[in-house]
């Protein structure tokens, strides 16, 4: 069990979170959302569950080498969403900001904790509100 589940509920398999994501009731979808899971279970619902993949990486307890696994997701929402989550390092964020959809790059434009370097190449992004959001990050209007 992971420090982070102690004292929590766990998602036990791949199952039980297919189950509680696409449940009509807000209180186990809102498990699935919130509740950990072992990494065994996390890659069984990525493998076995493709159209789950937005929702593992919109959990908020889902580890870092799962969002690493997303990060390089064929679906560009997929990645968007891993772009936006807290807990990525400075090398993903990096990756991300290359990205070949505007989504995710504009998701790492508005980080809170892309560095400095990232967003300097941002400038330089061909879509303009990608440009226009790390300048305005840069400048500290954001």
């Amino acid at each position: 069990m992971e420090p982070a589940a102690v004292g929590r509920e766990m998602i036990e398999s791949a199952e039980e979170f297919i189950r509680l994501r696409f449940s009509d009731v807000p209180e186990e979808y809102g498990r699935a959302a919130s509740e950990p899971a072992d990494l065994v279970v996390w890659r069984e619902v990525i493998e076995r569950h493709p159209e789950a993949r937005f929702w593992v990486a919109h959990n908020k307890t889902v580890p870092l080498e799962i969002l690493q696994v997303l990060a390089n997701d064929p679906d560009s929402k997929v990645r968007s969403m891993v772009a936006s989550k807290r807990k990525l390092t400075p090398d993903l964020l990096a990756m991300l900001a290359r990205d070949s959809d505007e989504s995710v790059r504009l998701a790492v434009a508005r980080h809170r904790s892309v560095p400095r370097s990232v967003l300097e190449q941002l400038c330089a992004d061909t879509w303009e509100e990608v440009r226009h959001v790390a300048r305005d990050r840069l400048d500290g209007t954001h």
